[in-house]
């Protein structure tokens, strides 16, 4: 298999060549990685990608994914701007420092307040499911578990758990679908900021570093980095 190991915040990808994955082979080849972003097909400008979370399973989305395989792209054909495409959404990543990227994520959708077994929370949709509580982050081992495979959920969700530190500024903690608690995560950094903020620049604190997410006429930008480990 011909693949490179690359991270965002410490969110470790293994981006493959490989166009024979399997479920079984992903669990195996996955281990000590945060998930697989497997390339289908590229060109200079375009990538189609497959991300598969290490339990076998695919995601829909993946900020930190995305931004990945983008960067990959650029690395591998030296071009600027590229297009990644994940399932029907394509995002465009573009450099924008050293090691640094900023992807448009495209369309989100923020849900009403709802209580799900007496958590309060908020649903995110921007391509994947998330679930976005108000609260200490550290309860995000507890509420992650409970959840993502909540009934509420029938094919699981992204959860995490939010601190507003004050205008434009949030601490987090995420429990991905299908992974557990990662260091950070780039669709959970837009799923929060939507969650807390109607508009304008947020900096989400992860554990594993900050990402910067601009919020604009119900899309969103996200800025953060990508380098090979």
């Amino acid at each position: 298999m011909t693949s490179s190991r690359w991270h965002a915040h410490g969110n470790v990808y293994l981006v493959s060549e490989d166009e024979t994955l399997t479920p079984e082979l992903v669990r195996e080849r996955a281990r000590g990685t945060d998930g697989i972003v497997q390339v289908v097909h590229e060109g200079r400008g375009e990538l189609e990608i497959v991300i598969w979370n290490t339990d076998g399973s695919t995601a829909e989305m993946s900020g930190n994914g995305t931004r990945i395989a983008g960067a990959w792209l650029m690395a591998r054909w030296g071009a600027g701007d590229v297009r990644v495409v994940v399932g029907p959404r394509t995002v465009t990543v573009r450099a924008v420092g050293d090691a640094l990227f900023e992807s448009e994520m495209g369309d989100v959708t923020v849900g009403p307040h709802e209580t799900v077994d007496g958590v309060e929370l908020t649903t995110v949709d921007i391509g994947n499911p998330h679930a976005v509580v108000l609260g200490d982050p550290d309860e995000v081992t507890r509420l992650g578990p409970l959840l993502e495979t909540h009934p509420r959920f029938p094919n699981r969700t992204n959860v995490q758990v939010a601190r507003v530190d004050g205008p434009g500024e949030v601490t987090a903690r995420v429990w991905e679908r299908g992974v557990g608690e990662t260091t950070a995560s780039g669709s959970s950094a837009v799923a929060v900021a939507a969650a807390t903020h109607p508009g304008g620049d947020v900096l989400v604190h992860f554990p594993g570093g900050d990402l910067r997410v601009r919020l604009q006429d119900g899309k969103a930008w996200l800025i953060g980095p990508a380098e090979p480990v």
